[in-house]
Order: C-alpha cells, then sequence, then structure tokens
C-alpha cells in the first residue's frame, strides 16, 4: 500500500532526497570551579593522540555519548560528521593502517588559537574548554578545534562535545605563497627571454599546452577555485559564455546589493581594501572579480561556450570543444582537461513553476524571471507590477518597482523567513564577522567575549573566523542559529507583527533555526530585511497570499480562489533549478544520469555533493555564497592535487 503523502510545513521542506537535519540538546555539564583551560586541554590531547596510536585508551573516555566528530579531509578523502561514540570510535579504528590522523597539538601561536574558557551554547549556559588545533595526518597538516565540557555522568571528567579537524595542505605540495612565492623574473643572461607581459599572455592562452582543470563559470566559486589551484601549481583555465568576468552579478537586477556585509565576503588571499563600503552593490562587485583575476594571474577565457564534450572512462580524461569569440574572430579549441568543475552557481537555471497556463497569453510590458530582471521603467507612475515570489530577489524588486512609482503586488504562496539585517549582524556575525570586536548587547557578552578569547576590540582574521564557524556540525550549528533566531524574533517584532497584519505569512526556518540553515536545507526560503518588508508592513507593496497561480490572461493573472489580479509587468521570482539539470543542459544525459543529487544535507548532515567527489570521476560541482566559496575553495583544490600527485586514488574511502 502507498505511503500516505505528509504535508510537511513550508519551513521544514528539504530539497527532494535530501535529509531533514535534527538539532542537537546542548550537554549537561557540571562547572564545579574555574579550571585551567591550558591543563584541560593538555590532558585531553595526549590521550587523543593515545588513542590514534593505539593504546589502551577507551574512545568513551574522550567523547560523551552526544558528542560530534566533524573531519574534513583528515580522516578520509571525503566530508564527514561522526556522531556519537560508536560512529567516532569506528571512524579511528576504519584503516588496516591505522589512523591517518598521527597527532594533533593545541595551537597557542595567538592569543585566540590558544586553550581558554568559553561558552558551547549560544545563551551561554554551558561553559567549557575551547582549543585550536594543528594537526598532523599521513599525507598533510591541518588545523581543528575542539570544544570541552565536563561530563557529570563520569565524575566531571573533562570530553570532547565537539572536535573539528580539516586538512590544510599537502606535505611536499604546499601552496607557492609567502616564503615559496615566485621570484617574478630571472636574473642574468638569458638570450630571446619573454618579459612578463609575453609569459603571462602566452599562459593565458594555453600556447603549447593544456589545462589540467576546465572551470565553467567565473563568479565567485570559479575565480576562488582557480586561484587555489594556481597556488597549488595546478594548470586551469576558467571559462565563461559572458562578455566579462563578473557578468553574472554585473547584469542582474539594477539596484541589486549583496546583503552579506564585507567582513563575510572577502576572497581568498586578497582582502577588500578598509574603505570599501559594509554592503558591496553588484557592479563594484562584479568590478573586483575583474581586478582579482587580473591581481591572481588566473586564465580567463570569456565569451567561450562548451560545443561538446566526452569522458574516457579509461584514460580519465575528457575530450571538451570550446568555441571562443577573440578579438572579434570566432576560434574552436579542442582541450583534454582531467577534471571539469561545473561553478556556474548552486542555483543553476531559472525555474518557473510547472503547469503555468497562458504564459503565450500575456500582453503585458514584460514577463521575466528575476534572473533576467534589469529593472523597472523610470515612470512606472498608473502602471501595475506583479512580482511572484517572496524571497531575498522578489523583495528587492519589489521596493525597486514601487520606487519607480509602480503599483506593486507580491504574490506569496507559503511562508518566508523574514530576519533585519540590523539584527542578524548584529547577533550572528558580530564579533566574527565585523570590524567591531566583541561589545555587542545579547544575552551573556561577557561569555561570548571568552568564546572568541580576543585581546583586542578587533575582529579575528577572517581564516579565524571561518575556523570557529565551520568548527560547528551542522546539528550543533542548527541549534546554535535556533536560539539566535529566537533573539532576532525578539528583536524584529514589531516588523514581524507589521507583516501578519498585512496577510504576510511568516516563519523562523527549520525547526526555528532561520535563514541560514534554511539556505542550507533547501537554498531559500528567506529574506534579509532591507527596506521592502516595511513596506510591506506599510501595505505599501501589497500582498496576495497563499494561493496558486491558475492561469496568465492577456492583462491579468487568475488565482485558484478565482480572484484576478491585474498586471501590466510580471516577475517570476521563483527560484532555480539544481546544478544538475544545468550539468544535463551543459554535459549531456549519462553525466547527468551519473553524479548525485546537489545541494541539502546527507545522511550525517554534510551539504550533499558539492565542493566533493560528485560520483563521476573527473567532475565537481562547485557553488554557495562567497565565503562558502571562499572556504571550500581549499578543499576542492587539494582533493584535485592529491588525484593529480598520487596522493590519493579516486575511489579511496
Amino acid at each position: 500500500m502507498a505511503t500516505p503523502a505528509i504535508d510537511v510545513p513550508a519551513s521544514n521542506r528539504v530539497v527532494p532526497g535530501s535529509h531533514h537535519l535534527a538539532p542537537v540538546v546542548w550537554p549537561k555539564t557540571s562547572n564545579e570551579s574555574t579550571p585551567d583551560a591550558g591543563k584541560v586541554a593538555a590532558a585531553w590531547i595526549s590521550s587523543f593522540n593515545s588513542l590514534i596510536k593505539g593504546e589502551d585508551v577507551e574512545v568513551s573516555s574522550l567523547f560523551r555519548n552526544d558528542s560530534h566528530w566533524r573531519d574534513l579531509l583528515c580522516l578520509t578523502w571525503d566530508f564527514h560528521n561522526h556522531q556519537g561514540l560508536e560512529k567516532i570510535a569506528s571512524a579511528v579504528q576504519q584503516k588496516s593502517k591505522g589512523c591517518r590522523i598521527k597527532s594533533i597539538n593545541a595551537d597557542t601561536s595567538t592569543d585566540l588559537r590558544k586553550p581558554a574558557i568559553a561558552p558551547v551554547d549560544f545563551a551561554g549556559h554551558v561553559k567549557g574548554v575551547q582549543s585550536f588545533l594543528t594537526v598532523d595526518t599521513d599525507v598533510g597538516r591541518g588545523r581543528g578545534l575542539v570544544r570541552l565540557v565536563q561530563d557529570p555522568e563520569n565524575g566531571g571528567k573533562w570530553k570532547a562535545f565537539t572536535l573539528f579537524t580539516t586538512l590544510q595542505e599537502l606535505k611536499g605540495f604546499e601552496e607557492y605563497i609567502d616564503t615559496r612565492r615566485p621570484t617574478g623574473v630571472e636574473h642574468g643572461t638569458h638570450p630571446g627571454r619573454k618579459n612578463w607581459k609575453e609569459r603571462r599572455d602566452a599562459e593565458a592562452n594555453f600556447e603549447g599546452t593544456e589545462p589540467t582543470v576546465l572551470i565553467v563559470g567565473s563568479g565567485q566559486g570559479g575565480l576562488t577555485s582557480a586561484a587555489r589551484l594556481k597556488q597549488l601549481g595546478v594548470q586551469t583555465l576558467v571559462v565563461d559564455q559572458n562578455s566579462r568576468i563578473g557578468d553574472n552579478w554585473r547584469n542582474r537586477y539594477h539596484h541589486l546589493v549583496l546583503h552579506d556585509t564585507i567582513w563575510y565576503d572577502h576572497m581568498p588571499y586578497i582582502s577588500f581594501p578598509p574603505n570599501w563600503p559594509v554592503f558591496t552593490p553588484k557592479d563594484k562587485l562584479a568590478d573586483w572579480f575583474e581586478f582579482y583575476a587580473s591581481a591572481m594571474e588566473l586564465n580567463v577565457w570569456t565569451k567561450t561556450t562548451i560545443k561538446d564534450s566526452k569522458w574516457d572512462d579509461d584514460k580519465r580524461q575528457w575530450t571538451v570543444e570550446l568555441e571562443r569569440e577573440k578579438d572579434g574572430k570566432r576560434e574552436t579549441r579542442t582541450l583534454h582537461p582531467r577534471h571539469v568543475i561545473q561553478a556556474t552557481g548552486h542555483s543553476g537555471e531559472a525555474y518557473f513553476p510547472p503547469g503555468i497556463k497562458g504564459l503565450d497569453e500575456f500582453k503585458g510590458d514584460r514577463l521575466v524571471h528575476s534572473a533576467h530582471f534589469t529593472g523597472p521603467q523610470e515612470n512606472g507612475k498608473g502602471k501595475k507590477a506583479v512580482i511572484i515570489g517572496s524571497c531575498n530577489s522578489a523583495h528587492d524588486i519589489a521596493q525597486d518597482y514601487y520606487e519607480h512609482g509602480y503599483d506593486v503586488t507580491m504574490v506569496q504562496r507559503s511562508s518566508t523567513t523574514i530576519v533585519t539585517s540590523e539584527s542578524l549582524f548584529s547577533i550572528l556575525m558580530k564579533g566574527i564577522y565585523d570590524e567591531t570586536g566583541v561589545s555587542f548587547s545579547f544575552p551573556n557578552p561577557a561569555l561570548w567575549a571568552l568564546i572568541l578569547t580576543l585581546s583586542s576590540s578587533t575582529q579575528p582574521p577572517v581564516e579565524e573566523a571561518d575556523m570557529i564557524n565551520m568548527s560547528l556540525p551542522n546539528p550543533v550549528l542548527k541549534r546554535w542559529h535556533s536560539d539566535a533566531t529566537e533573539e532576532m524574533t525578539r528583536r524584529d517584532t514589531p516588523l514581524l507583527q507589521g507583516l501578519l497584519a498585512a496577510g504576510f505569512a511568516i516563519d523562523n526556518g527549520p525547526d526555528c533555526a532561520g535563514l541560514f540553515m534554511k539556505y542550507l536545507h533547501r537554498g531559500g526560503g528567506y529574506y534579509i530585511d532591507v527596506g521592502a518588508a516595511q513596506l510591506i508592513a506599510d501595505g505599501k507593496i501589497k500582498i496576495k497570499q497563499g494561493q496558486e497561480i491558475a492561469h496568465l490572461n492577456a492583462h491579468s493573472i487568475s488565482f485558484a480562489d478565482n480572484s484576478e489580479l491585474e498586471a501590466d509587468e510580471i516577475v517570476f521570482a521563483t527560484g532555480y533549478r539544481n546544478m544538475r539539470e544545468t550539468a544535463r543542459k551543459i554535459f549531456g544525459n549519462e553525466l547527468a544520469e551519473r553524479v548525485e543529487e546537489v545541494w541539502g544535507f546527507d545522511e550525517e548532515g554534510e551539504t550533499r555533493t558539492l565542493w566533493r567527489r560528485s560520483g563521476h570521476p573527473g567532475f565537481w560541482f562547485f557553488g554557495g555564497n562567497i565565503a562558502l566559496c571562499r572556504f571550500y575553495s581549499r578543499l576542492l583544490a587539494l582533493q584535485i592535487k592529491a588525484l593529480e600527485t598520487g596522493v590519493m586514488k579516486y575511489d579511496d574511502a
């Protein structure tokens, strides 16, 4: 008998085939005295090193029943979150030659990194000892972070609640930066030598050579992964169908500005300058991408499309036919990369809800997807604009229409997570991704000062901020965000009440864990308010809520409840298809059927397929916001470098 369909609330919907992530319960602990953080960390680290050497140490003496060990490429060549004693023990013992991690040590190189007393939870009720770590593996070096709490069921013994380990570099294949940077010149006598410009032109055009890696897309995903590969000495070519680097942002709607702050959005190796605006306009970001590609000496071919591609399983290489416009002429190049990275954005192709009738019957001024919306007409007085959708793009476009004099209606089919920009960045980001330090006002600021262990009022370096952020396994992160969302909702109550009164449906994300966890669960469904929500609350942007479109007419939209809405312009801000469908369009059905689904969580709570092996040798998906691209580009590059040097085989666990 068929299983009956379950009506899942919009807040808890996930990408098809992915797993709903359950948040943790904060550990019960005993805090009878103020410990010496350094001694507590040293004792635990010593016992952990004995454990991984195979000595007589029980996993249960180091980890709690509810512990999490998040590992990115140190234990295996994949991403894992080992939850509970049994899985942690299995992870330590799974290799016949022993644990790949050979030792860990406390990182005391800065005040931020050294062991310190710190809260484990958002509110600061559970105190523990936090220590940054250095990690030595059989093939590389890494970093980590452990959070220790006392176990009241074991006499107050200090055990790990969370452990994080991540690979940073391969031994013998370190990045060409700092003391390993290129000289830029060959001194001495070299008849016929070429200057830097000539060498760069030859490199960029792959004169007499071929790329090891072909990257499709020159947005943040393509550029960050190309930059990481460049520093590892992996020949890489980025291709993009647009006319200029950055056009993926430059060609979007007129008033688009990033909703993330500058401190969250730095690129690898080159940070934004100190005069950069807090929120980056799209055209400024596009120009920065052009500068970044030039400064990092990345090989990028614009006005280039893939005409044909084939993978050879025996040779483990691609044959890719490219058509490129160069100097006003079209040329064809056939290349044989061993890796292709699809970096076209995790959102994929523009998505129109299926089954909408009458798309060809609409006779108004414009019907377009938000991906192709360039902006309203200058004088929209008397015009009626309807936006289908109720997330970031929909709100930005609705506000733009309103400011140009249009009568604006937003069609909201389900509920949306709303948080003001002020609450988001004064609660979730402040003290980590900002420049004002830790003196901020939400519950237990003194304890949050301890978790950052900062001795000054400045922000931690972005790599340290990433370590703090990424060290939280996603089930723990979800609970942390749930507590933070409760505080943000309290702050935003007047606005949220106004939205409800206007007929706008709101939710607090999956398990009340807010917008970021909604993003990781399903890729959208939220709005960071920078003004449009207040326009809705004030009745200046109208809401049509909870009804599906039945039919588009010549100058109106009919809905399932038999109501009708006049429209001169319609914008579908209805999201994007899965990256797998973009792969199907570019590389064909055979590849699309072989790769795994993208986005959402796997059974362990790691993001599916992105930044890791896709299921098809030599093919990788890469995407996400700038912060995710900054962090995961290193891990993707290390996997490719390990494959190219024989350190790793594709089928290795």
